[in-house]
Formats: structure tokens, sequence, C-alpha cells
């Protein structure tokens, strides 16, 4: 079988408790073979207090957690019965796993994306950006970032060479 990712509803406010507890439930019992990831989805907040910079995290779906796992009798046992859950997101009390894409946006906007593809690119290649403003450049792979899917490639920009950081998909090659 394989993993998926999946959404839990929580009680409001409860999101890093079931967390705590799946991940003390989840050992207790002998299950990191089956519940590999648990996150409550957040994302830096900037407020400026007093004339103070401050820096919190914000949840982006309060009284939701996803969790990456092979679904099991077992492992939505222990999930749907641990203390703050109220149960997965799904039809008919069936679990629905998330898309990929899904999930590659939500850790992508949570500064943790997990590109598991395959990149052909080397250290030292010509490559053309195929998006975002810095469109039709054309630069040399300095650094390549296999586990975020991420490339630093250096472009000429006003005769000056800049690093800039790339995914994946926004280049091509020469």
């Amino acid at each position: 079988m394989e993993a998926a990712w999946y959404v839990v509803h929580t009680y409001a406010g409860y999101e890093n408790k079931v967390k705590a507890n799946l991940e003390k439930r989840i050992e207790s019992m002998d299950m990191e073979d089956r519940i590999f990831n648990i996150i409550v989805p957040t994302e830096d907040q900037i407020e400026i207090k007093a004339g103070e910079k401050k820096v919190s995290k914000k949840r982006i779906f309060p009284s939701y957690v996803i969790i990456e796992m092979i679904l099991t009798d077992e492992s939505w046992y222990l999930i749907r019965n641990t203390s703050g859950v109220t149960g997965f997101i799904g039809t008919g009390g069936k679990p629905i796993p998330l898309m990929e894409e899904e999930v590659q946006k939500i850790l992508k906007k949570m500064g943790m994306s997990t590109y598991k593809g395959k990149m052909d690119y080397e250290i030292g290649q010509s490559v053309r950006v195929t998006d975002g403003p810095f469109d039709n450049f054309v630069g040399v792979v300095q650094e390549i970032d296999m586990e975020k899917g991420k490339l630093k490639v250096v472009i000429s920009m006003f005769g000056r060479e800049t690093p800039i950081e790339l995914d994946h998909n926004q280049v091509e090659e020469v």
C-alpha cells in the first residue's frame, strides 16, 4: 500500500494538541511504519507593534491537520479515536486522500516543499527560465536542491551575475 496525505478535522484551537497526542500514540502503539508525518499548516505572519516587527505563525487551515499515512483499519482507528479529533475529511465516513498537487501547494506555502520527482539538470548546465519575472533569461545552474525541487541559477542582469532560486518546473534545457 502507498502512503497518501489525509485531512483530519479537530476541535477549534486543538491542532497542536492533536499533533502532540498523535505523535505519542503512534510511538506507544508502534505505528511509525504506517503514519509518517503530521503537519499543522501554518505560515509566517508579520505584524508591526509599537514600531517593532514581530513574526508569528498563523494557521492556514484552522481546525485541520494533515497527515501522511498508509490508510488501514488500525491507522484509521488510532487517529479517529485520538482526543481532539472529530474525524477525517471524506465522504460517507471514508477518508479521501489529497491530490499530490494540493499537498505540494500547502507545503510550498509553508516553505517546506518535498519534491519527489526527477530533475535532469547538472551543475554548470545552461537553462532558460520559462516562468516568473525572469522569463526568457538564460543562466547557469549553480546549485541543485533535490529535496525541495529547487535550482539556484546564475543569470546576467544589468551586466552583473545574479543568483536566483527557481522551482524545477520554471526552467528548461537550452
